[in-house]
């Protein structure tokens, strides 16, 4: 398997698509190993026939769905009000935006992509920065891998057979701690290069009201999802389900700005973006078959705990690999891959499976933003129009905010753990 590995790395260095690498990969180990292709080829239809799985394209849709029927201009609205007091605040609202998209988006990579499209011309009418606007855009983006529903948080519950209702609540307090976190590294950095705020006092009161009102059904989303599935109405994936018709129902009774020509565009643009997913779910699964064949868990456990046994430590050194994985590997492909690795090792040495996820996902979704692959980094640049070398360099400050939310969660289990036992009670 470790050649397979290897095959897969080279593929990857040399600027293949993530999912056939992947595939080649799998495939070289099926050779090596003389097994039936019979096998390879049930591995990849029922890793992509998962029901669980099913959730992942089914909120993808939900998220084009509601972004084409005017909830995203209406959560704009209502961050653009509460935060235009604030130095910097139009980078002030990419963060709070990205907090109340967590439910509709679910992805980090769209989300920043948004939300640089949306905002970026704003951005530099203000004044501000390229480098500055690109890097609080992608780096807001990030808060949606922890605001349920998260797309890393749905694929590491199912590859590691962890609670996605708890994992989902669980997401709530690093992501809410990683928007105030982010929101004052913005103040901090803005009030340095001068970025003032648009408005001497606060919005009135009567004003946020009404922007909160306009934006009420983005808002019952996240509430809604959680609720239906903790009281078990419906699994994950049917949940999934019921968010693209929530999106229709809103789009077209309520705002009434999804036509036909919207929905065909939209649904398009899913197809595009289910279809990477799910050929990279598929190869996957050859690749996790060579996985469990060699025992590849045990060797790498028996690695790591012959350096410490220690939790903390051990966490920690697990942190960095994942930090240096999420800088060549999609999100994606590090869930499906390594957590049916990490997660028993973590278990073993006593970390708990939900926090664990919480920070896995975390810091791989992190990794969108750092070079020299991040796909993020390279999208905001690209939007932005300026080098990924001045977004990292502009950065800083959010990077360390990202940093502190990961350590808060390694040292504060505690706190992660609170609303999932609040709510389904103690594990």
């Amino acid at each position: 398997m470790f050649i397979a590995i290897g095959i897969f790395l080279v593929f990857l260095l040399l600027g293949m698509p993530v999912a056939f690498s992947i595939g080649l990969s799998g495939f070289s180990f099926f050779l090596i190993r003389d097994l039936p292709m019979t096998v390879l080829v049930q591995k990849s239809i029922s890793t992509s026939q998962s029901f669980t799985m099913l959730a992942i394209p089914l909120f993808i849709l939900a998220g084009n769905l509601m972004n084409s029927c005017g909830i995203t201009s209406r959560l704009m609205r209502f961050a653009n009000a509460c935060t235009g007091h604030m130095y910097g605040n139009i980078g002030q609202v990419s963060c709070l935006l990205s907090t109340l998209m967590g439910g509709v988006s679910g992805s980090a990579v769209a989300d920043a992509s948004m939300e640089c499209r949306v905002l970026g011309p704003e951005m530099l009418r203000l004044g501000y920065a390229r480098g500055w606007s690109a890097a609080i855009n992608g780096l807001s983006g990030l808060i949606v891998a922890t605001i349920p529903p998260s797309m890393g948080l749905i694929i590491y519950g199912t590859v590691g057979e962890v609670s996605i209702g708890r994992l989902f609540m669980a997401g709530w307090v690093p992501g809410i701690l990683m928007c105030v976190l982010l929101m004052l590294a913005t103040t901090w950095s803005a009030r340095k290069f001068g970025y003032k705020p648009e408005h001497d006092k606060p919005a009135p009161p009567k004003e946020i009201l009404s922007a909160f009102i306009s934006s009420i059904w983005a808002m019952m989303f996240p509430i809604l999802l959680i609720l239906l599935i903790r009281f078990g109405i419906m699994s994950p994936t049917e949940s999934g389900a019921f968010a693209c018709a929530y999106a229709l129902f809103v789009g077209v009774v309520i705002h009434r700005e999804m036509n036909w020509s919207k929905l065909i565009q939209t649904l398009k643009d899913s197809v595009k973006d289910v279809t990477v997913i799910t050929i990279i779910l598929a190869f996957s699964g050859v690749f996790g078959y060579g996985v469990v064949y060699d025992d590849i868990t045990v060797t790498i456990a028996n690695t790591l705990l012959g350096i410490t046994d220690n939790p903390t430590l051990l966490l920690i050194l697990v942190i960095l690999f994942l930090l240096i994985c999420g800088m060549f590997m999609e999100t994606t492909v590090i869930a499906l891959i390594l957590t049916p690795i990490l997660l028993p090792v973590m278990r073993s040495v006593g970390v708990n499976e939900i926090v664990f996820g919480m920070i896995m996902m975390t810091v791989v979704t992190f990794g969108v933003m750092t070079p020299p692959v991040g796909t993020a980094l390279y999208a905001v640049s690209d939007i932005m129009e300026c080098p990924i070398e001045d977004t990292v360099r502009y950065g800083w400050p959010f990077y360390v905010a990202v940093i502190g939310v990961v350590l808060f969660m390694v040292f504060f289990p505690q706190a992660v753990l609170f609303l999932p036992n609040l709510v389904y009670g103690a594990a």
